[in-house]
């Protein structure tokens, strides 16, 4: 049977214009694009992660790693005090966890607010980035090379500690970001020596030959690639005058065995190479003068106060650098040959005091170990009132503080 046609109207779209469906697939599909979420920029990811980056970094800067304070005296040297390593200033485990959560917190408004500027004006969010990390600052160009001028070399006591530091994150890339080593000059060069003239009755020739082997105990002690990755550091110990029977005696042991009371990092930096390593140049700043020993004619000391900055990573990967730090204060004495014994070639060690900071609180195992970011959660709570080692000011001598594990406010 035939059906019959059905009453109902048909839809009232079949009979819309032509030109107004168009205008309304247009605006659905225009609506849908602006409303879908969207993969951030190659350039808005970057500026992300250095946010990241620097906040990380934020959270670690209440200090950086310990720090502690040993020497030795030579021929006769009194009771070795404790080494002393400083770090950061934390306050109990609970405490750091409970602080980083409210950091890590505000990182996600950060770094949201960020996108949502570099979306709009890439070029200006990278300008705000510190430390030379974005294209462009609010700084001239003549401000930012004076910044960037190595400093003139040190030749006499600082009288404050330096200023603080272009803000910026230390990599493999740019390891001295952040610290006032990045205008520190590099190696064996930056150790230069004073003219030399006739002290105390000591020849001039005798204090030219005290100053250079001077320098050259340092450099063997602290600049040396093959003592840096924990070899045994012969030239150093060749430098040492062979009467001085008994300070060798002490340098080998600790060497051979090291001890806490007789540990080879108080005289020379040596890493463990399985598990750090070298990223950049070893910053240097000091200076070296000659004294009069007093009460005695013939005797004069060279007194050398040298800091060594070293950028060090993980072996294996990862991009964080944590910088060692350590200050050397070495005494050498020049006589003169009509009135002492002396070996040619060598040099007479009285005294030498060193500070390390960013290690561990490890002791007597022979090696600088600094920590990394992650190692602050797990490592010995530090102690004391926060020293900066970058402060040249003050002579390296030990204090009622130096005992334990105690703090440095940066590295």
């Amino acid at each position: 049977m035939a059906q019959q046609p059905s009453q109902e109207p048909g839809p009232e779209s079949s009979s819309l214009p032509d030109d107004v469906w168009e205008k309304f697939v247009r605006d659905s599909e225009r609506d849908i694009r602006s409303s879908a979420p969207k993969e951030p920029s190659a350039r808005a990811r970057m500026v992300t992660e250095r946010l990241r980056a620097m906040d990380e970094a934020q959270a670690g800067a209440a200090g950086g790693g310990k720090r502690r304070w040993g020497g030795k005296r030579a021929p006769v040297r009194p009771a070795q005090p404790e080494g002393w390593r400083t770090g950061p200033a934390w306050q109990e485990m609970d405490g750091r966890a409970s602080r980083r959560r409210r950091v890590w917190s505000a990182v996600g408004v950060v770094v949201a607010a960020a996108l949502a500027v570099v979306a709009v004006n890439p070029s200006a969010a990278l300008s705000w980035l510190p430390g030379d990390l974005g294209e462009g600052s609010g700084a001239s160009d003549e401000a930012r090379k004076a910044d960037a001028a190595p400093l003139a070399p040190e030749t006499a006591r600082p009288g404050t500690a330096p200023s603080a530091a272009p803000a910026g994150i230390p990599t493999r890339e740019k390891p001295f970001a952040g610290s006032p080593a990045a205008r520190w000059e590099s190696g064996a060069d930056a150790i230069r020596l004073p003219g030399a003239k006739a002290v105390n009755g000591v020849p001039a020739a005798r204090i030219e030959a005290a100053l250079k082997g001077t320098k050259e105990f340092l450099v063997a002690s602290n600049l040396d690639p093959a003592v840096l990755k924990g070899d045994r550091p012969e030239k150093a110990l060749d430098l040492v005058d062979p009467e001085e029977k008994e300070y060798l005696a002490d340098l080998r042991a600790a060497l051979r065995e090291p001890t806490v009371k007789n540990d080879p990092v108080w005289t020379f930096t040596r890493f463990d190479p399985e598990e750090v390593e070298l990223v950049g140049d070893v910053r240097v700043r000091g200076r070296m003068t000659v004294e009069a020993v007093s009460g005695t004619a013939g005797r004069a000391v060279v007194k050398a106060d040298y800091t060594f900055v070293y950028p060090m990573a993980r072996v294996g990967g990862g991009d964080e650098v944590s910088r060692s730090i350590v200050r050397r204060s070495v005494e050498v004495e020049a006589v003169d040959p009509a009135r002492f014994r002396f070996s040619e070639g060598h040099i007479w060690v009285v005294g030498l005091d060193s500070e390390i900071s960013n290690d561990d609180c490890r002791e007597g195992d022979g090696l600088i170990r600094p920590e990394f970011f992650a190692d602050r959660r797990t490592d010995p709570e530090p102690s004391g009132k926060a020293r900066d080692p970058y402060d040249r000011s003050k002579e390296l001598k030990p204090t009622e503080d130096d005992a334990g594990c105690g703090v440095v406010s940066r590295t």
